[in-house]
């Protein structure tokens, strides 16, 4: 099968984040099972733009910002398009890691127009929005693409309401988690103590809090290091602030994805008190290794942080989340069990084999009903 997978940018730091990631994740899992898939998205940032990636083929082309102000959401990709409008019939399927945004909303379009069968995966970033951009772009395109769409994928039971609300009740809605390889074990409980924050450094990932806690909890006495690491998307100046010259809390920058799960392996504790997350790649990330997680409990992986006891779920504030980190650094042993539990249930339930069926299925499902 010849699969095309379509996501809005990718970059050497990680910017766009879990979609990204899942995209080629994916395209891996599907490589290995015998399919031919390729990426395609804007890009930034990299010197030579890069045929591979992560040993996945990809068509990259420069993005561009045609809304000023507006984010992703006001990002294009003009090559993109022209490219696919050529190469459409190259692929058996097109699958479109969908947002609000000007690089796969044209993509999404033209697929529909072309008839070529195509397939969401939102991320939970369709939603009801009083964004500038959301009523012109749904009463565009977004309502179509979703109701024409083979099908869309969707993570979490509030993501499924939100996309009916968006798009209507007639979408052909499938839950499908995000899966994570199985990365190598970390080393929890051994070497200096560090609690690593890793993801974008945006006003929704709650930055600011993770510093805050560290600072409340070295006042305390607790001899550990704290760690940010990932692209500055507006927090920057905020954390670089709340730092000051406290040289035991570190904001490393951004690193390219493919390294985050290994430097998620040398860190004790991972902690991402942001809010309203659909579905964090980088807790399943540290998870895989390993790690204990300690999530906010609005995170759509809250429930199952709870259930396995891989972790700590907590209100996204700056007390309670040090008093869930004050926990784990008191009592190792539990941490590590904690991570055990956590790498167990990465492979168990979000291993890349289940995922990839799923995929398989349900596009040879359309291929087959349209044939």
């Amino acid at each position: 099968m010849r699969i095309l997978q379509v996501v809005t940018l990718v970059s050497p730091d990680g910017a766009y984040g879990g979609p990204a990631r899942v995209a080629l994740n994916q395209c891996t899992g599907l490589r290995q099972a015998g399919s031919e898939a390729l990426v395609a998205a804007a890009t930034r940032g990299y010197p030579t733009v890069p045929s591979e990636v992560d040993g996945v083929p990809v068509r990259l082309f420069r993005s561009r910002t045609l809304v000023p102000g507006t984010g992703f959401a006001g990002l294009g990709a003009p090559g993109l398009y022209r490219w696919f409008r050529s190469h459409h019939g190259d692929f058996d399927v097109v699958h479109i890691h969908f947002g609000r945004d000007l690089v796969v909303l044209p993509v999404a379009a033209a697929a529909r127009r072309h008839h070529v069968p195509y397939f969401l995966q939102t991320h939970g970033m369709v939603a009801p929005s009083d964004h500038p951009l959301a009523r012109p772009l749904d009463s565009v395109w977004t309502r179509k693409v979703l109701r024409d769409a083979g099908a869309v994928f969707y993570l979490t039971p509030d993501e499924r309401d939100q996309l009916v609300a968006v798009g209507g009740d007639r979408l052909h809605l499938v839950p499908l988690h995000n899966g994570v390889p199985c990365h190598p074990r970390g080393t929890v409980g051994t070497g200096a103590t560090e609690v690593l924050f890793a993801a974008r450094l945006h006003a929704r990932k709650c930055p600011t809090t993770f510093v805050r806690m560290a600072r409340l909890l070295l006042d305390e006495g607790w001899q550990a290091h704290f760690t940010l690491v990932g692209p500055d998307e507006g927090e920057g100046p905020a954390v670089r602030e709340a730092i000051g010259s406290e040289h035991r809390i570190v904001w490393e920058g951004a690193l390219d994805s493919s390294d985050v799960p290994r430097r998620m392996a040398a860190a004790s504790v991972f902690v991402l008190p942001s809010v309203r997350e659909p579905y964090p790649m980088a807790a399943l990330e540290a998870m895989s290794v390993g790690l204990p997680v300690v999530v906010s409990n609005d995170c759509g992986l809250a429930a199952t942080v709870h259930r396995a006891a891989c972790g700590i779920v907590t209100a996204p504030t700056v007390g309670a989340m040090a008093d869930a980190v004050r926990h784990l650094l008191a009592d190792r042993p539990r941490a590590r069990e904690m991570g055990e539990r956590g790498r167990s249930i990465a492979r168990s339930e979000f291993g890349m084999d289940g995922v990839v069926a799923q995929l398989s299925a349900t596009y040879t499902d359309l291929i087959g009903a349209r044939s």
